[in-house]
């Protein structure tokens, strides 16, 4: 028999322990000098692991531009979609929002990056973006010139002139089938790029993480394990607290009863780390156990899959705090609107493959004008967090899916109610 092929996030998580491993047995037992300093630490951990940050680097523009293109097409027929639409949409960007807002509040809280000094470690000089007014801020998500801003890696003018095209490319129909098939074809092989570039993951997570902590010896710890107790406790706050709130509020049904009878599809999720694997499980126990009509839910599920990614933007908040933080970089109100912004809208178009939130993560950061390097520690610690933010994400599409049902009196709330769901 073959042996089984590890995945890439074991993987991963693996060359993150050998990296630390091996940071720290340069930090603690190899003498200074030309060799460590010089040839193995600047030299090929930096250039192996700043590549690696490159390669993420290239495919944030096509990438997020495509996938909204072709999400804003899929979800741009207002008609089609009528109220049911409006309200997923509304209730998915809305979650997201919050979550993201959960998030920095908490790592504001905890304060995951105090302790670390990442400025030293990479050898480059931080960079701060010119600070701009709220108004300013707001007129320059409207791009004056569309090329321009991919061109130069605007997110916010890219991701609203992406979202125009693909409602108007889904209003046009069957006269622009060219040009969406372009897109919805360009979409695909940039997806093959991004898994390709995941397979390098292992190796970059290894030479950043190892550099890492040949500089910084045992002191990354306390801020790593600071970095993952926020993330996790604001993860926890949006399934268990805000979620369940919600659906209390909008349906009067039972968070309790809600998650007895959904912990099964949130361990299947924890366990693949894929939202896409749990979409059949997810209107199945809907269905039969929550009496969700299948018409509501088979709709409002995919699309959860497709733009609702509260995890990832609760990921990239604390993330964003944790860099400002380590780079002693000071974030203004405005800033963090800013993030919120960019993470909210960039969820539309991060669903679907794995490892996407991370790459854009360094649109966020380039949002505010935080050093791209940071995301090099982050990589290999969020493996860890993936699963729970998967068991999240699709949390969120089962309470969206069940307060808009509810509204349109399409749940049963008999089989909601009863003791055993497969009972009758």
């Amino acid at each position: 028999m073959k042996k089984k092929k590890k995945n890439l996030t074991t993987v991963i998580f693996i060359a993150l322990l050998c990296g630390a491993f091996t940071g720290l047995v340069l930090n603690l037992w190899v003498p200074e000098g030309y060799f460590r300093d010089t040839v193995i630490v600047n030299g090929i951990f930096y250039v192996i692991g700043q590549g690696f940050i490159r390669l993420m680097q290239m495919l944030v523009v096509p990438l997020v531009f495509c996938s909204l293109v072709c999400g804003s097409m899929a979800i741009g027929d207002t008609k089609r979609l009528g109220r049911v639409g409006v309200k997923t949409i509304g209730f998915y960007l809305l979650t997201t929002a919050v979550a993201i807002s959960v998030a920095i509040f908490l790592a504001g809280l905890i304060n995951p990056g105090l302790g670390l000094d990442l400025g030293k470690i990479q050898g480059t000089e931080t960079v701060i973006a010119e600070k701009t007014s709220i108004v300013d801020t707001i007129l320059n998500i409207i791009p004056t010139n569309p090329l321009g801003a991919l061109a130069e890696g605007e997110m916010l003018p890219i991701i609203l002139f992406a979202l125009i095209l693909g409602v108007i490319l889904a209003h046009r129909g069957e006269k622009a089938d060219t040009v969406s098939s372009f897109f919805s074809q360009f979409n695909d092989i940039m997806m093959d790029m991004t898994m390709g570039v995941m397979k390098l993951a292992p190796v970059g997570v290894f030479c950043l993480i190892a550099r890492t902590f040949a500089g910084l010896g045992l002191d990354a710890f306390v801020p790593l394990l600071k970095y993952m107790f926020a993330v996790f406790l604001a993860l926890a706050v949006q399934g268990l607290v805000v979620y369940q709130v919600l659906l209390k509020l909008f349906t009067g049904l039972s968070p309790v009863k809600f998650l007895k009878k959904f912990a099964p599809v949130m361990a299947f999720a924890f366990s693949t780390a894929t939202s896409n694997a749990t979409i059949p499980l997810s209107i199945d126990t809907l269905h039969k156990k929550m009496g969700v009509s299948k018409k509501i839910s088979s709709f409002t599920i995919p699309l959860g899959a497709t733009i609702n990614m509260d995890g990832t933007a609760i990921m990239q908040g604390v993330a964003v705090v944790f860099a400002a933080q380590a780079f002693h970089i000071h974030l203004s109100a405005a800033d963090f609107l800013t993030v919120i912004a960019t993470a909210t809208l960039a969820s539309i178009g991060t669903a679907g493959v794995p490892s996407v939130g991370l790459i854009t993560l360094s649109m966020v950061f380039n949002s505010v004008g935080l050093p791209v390097e940071a995301i090099g520690l982050i990589m290999g610690i969020d493996r860890i967090l993936d699963m729970t933010r998967t068991a999240v994400n699709i949390t969120g599409d089962a309470v969206c899916t069940t307060i808009v049902a509810k509204q349109d009196n399409a749940v049963n709330v008999e089989i909601f109610n009863r003791k055993d769901p497969l009972a009758g």
